[in-house]
């Protein structure tokens, strides 16, 4: 029985096949919620703290927020120098540029880390998906050998040799995909 290996058979539970055809096709889709589950199980209480600040500085209103503020700022510096007052932060506002700076800084290390995060679970998913692709072409290729070996069993069957189906039965070499995509071909 070809089984699979990694990620994949951590995810999918081949001891205990489907029993109806509407279990079958969640089958991929369970495994890819149960894999953002554990993820989001793993994330430790300080990075999902990271994840809503990001995701609360990541909306579109915050920078709609931040720019009438700023103005606000701005123009309440120049009316009150027009009036004669003593403003806050004169022209070329430079508490103003501290304080954007002072918080860019942090908020950048905030996206940067959700994105982080973020990968590792893209990363996840991938591996999960190439392990699933590599089992499906196991499967593939041990049907078609099933098949061949059938048609040459059937006595009704006239016996013929065929290149391209013995092929087929032949799963493919990942180390040589893996090289392939390491060592990519030039273009001619």
């Amino acid at each position: 029985m070809i089984e699979p290996t990694g990620l994949a058979a951590a995810v999918i539970d081949v001891t205990h096949p489907p029993a109806s055809p509407d279990q079958l096709d969640a089958g991929p889709a369970s495994a890819t919620a149960r894999l953002s589950a554990d993820h989001q199980l793993e994330t430790a209480f300080v990075q999902r703290i990271v994840d809503r600040v990001t995701a609360f500085v990541a909306r579109p209103w915050f920078v709609i927020m931040l720019v009438p503020v700023m103005l606000a700022w701005i123009a309440g510096n120049y009316g009150a120098r027009l009036a004669g007052w003593h403003a806050l932060d004169a022209p070329p506002f430079n508490w103003l540029q501290t304080v954007v700076g002072i918080v860019a800084l942090p908020i950048a290390g905030l996206i940067l880390s959700s994105q982080r995060r973020q990968d590792q679970l893209s990363s996840h998913r991938e591996e999960l998906a190439l392990e699933l692709a590599i089992l499906n072409d196991q499967k593939t290729s041990k049907l078609i050998a099933l098949l061949e070996e059938l048609r040459r069993d059937t006595p009704i069957i006239s016996d013929r040799t065929d290149a391209i189906a013995k092929a087929m039965s032949t799963p493919a070499d990942t180390q040589v995909v893996i090289d392939a995509i390491k060592n990519p071909a030039p273009f001619d």
